[in-house]
């Protein structure tokens, strides 16, 4: 019977074979995995009136797992693509129960044919050249937490670094000799050196010399020296978009936050005329084709295409085929 499979059993060794032994997932791939199975459980939890300790793979089927996205979405107001990530992470948990037990084959197939919600796409925001430099403006620099967060947010401005690529950031990381760049480790555990253009070198050179951080030791860090968290640098971001928006009428429009920033950058690149390959390298991006977005969001591409057109003359009215043209397809 399938209700002889204990829940817990697999969820301990999805967790410590799968993903850290045979997949070695990077943290934020385990946390994420970690949030969903803590909701789902809870969430089961309530339905079945029982503990998770006490839950068989059987009492997770697809019907609950469907009420379960559902509330996600309608209770705690998460988006479409955030449950389609929810998703993608019980998915990939009953593949792996499908490969151990071919008993519960049947019980994952139901699961496994669940399909994603389709979302609308927005265009991506990005900050115009005007816009970023009022951003950078905003902090003050009479403080040295605005004289860090000034160079923060020159350093994403320009390389486009991912929040987790940032705040891994350690001083040795940055290169300022011959051929200036930063290096960090990027999704899927890929390594990758971004260049430094001449004033984001001549910045973080000053933060280096200000901040006397040890090689070891966090290029960005608080006050007491530790790493900046992820919504540590989401909360710099908004302060200092709220400020720059009492200067811009244009900031007040959009909603800033630190992957805008790497839109921007990826824009920056865009507009200067980089191919899209040398894009992707340059976000770290696994496919050429997700630079496509930035495409999409380029306005002033699409005003150029449309320049290189010609206007039609012909006056408007409807069209009306000549007599020899009704003519044959009478004759049809």
């Amino acid at each position: 019977m399938i209700a002889t499979y204990p829940l817990p059993v697999y969820v301990q060794r999805f967790f410590t074979e799968r993903l850290l032994t045979q997949m070695q997932a990077s943290p934020n791939t385990i946390a994420s995995y970690r949030d969903t199975f803590r909701l789902l459980l809870k969430y089961a939890e309530v339905e079945t009136k029982l503990q998770p300790t006490d839950l068989h793979v059987a009492h997770i089927d697809a019907d609950i797992i469907g009420r379960f996205l559902t509330f996600c979405e309608e209770n705690r107001g998460n988006s479409a693509r955030s449950r389609n990530t929810r998703l993608a992470a019980i998915r990939s948990f009953f593949k792996y129960v499908a490969g151990c037990e071919p008993q519960l084959l049947h019980h994952c197939q139901r699961v496994l044919a669940m399909p994603s919600k389709r979302y609308e796409k927005r265009v991506v925001d990005f900050l115009t050249r005007d816009e970023m430099e009022a951003l950078l403006k905003a902090p003050d620099q009479s403080t040295w937490f605005g004289r860090r967060d000034r160079v923060l947010l020159l350093t994403m401005l320009q390389t486009g670094l991912r929040v987790s690529e940032l705040i891994g950031l350690r001083a040795t990381d940055v290169e300022l000799g011959a051929g200036p760049h930063v290096r960090c480790m990027g999704k899927g555990r890929k390594e990758r050196a971004t260049p430094l253009r001449k004033d984001s070198q001549n910045a973080l050179k000053w933060w280096l010399a200000q901040s006397g951080a040890a090689s070891s030791q966090p290029l960005f860090a608080t006050i007491r020296g530790t790493p900046l968290s992820r919504d540590a640098v989401e909360r710099i971001v908004r302060k200092h978009a709220s400020t720059a928006a009492q200067h811009s009428s244009t900031f007040r429009l959009k909603r800033v936050t630190p992957h805008v920033l790497r839109h921007t950058a990826a824009m920056q690149l865009l507009q200067s005329g980089v191919d899209r390959t040398i894009i992707a390298l340059w976000l770290g991006h696994e496919s050429v084709e997700t630079t496509q977005v930035y495409i999409h969001a380029d306005i002033e591409l699409k005003e150029k295409a449309m320049a290189l057109t010609k206007p039609v003359d012909a006056p408007g009215g409807r069209y009306r085929p000549g007599d020899e043209l009704l003519s044959f397809l009478e004759a049809l």
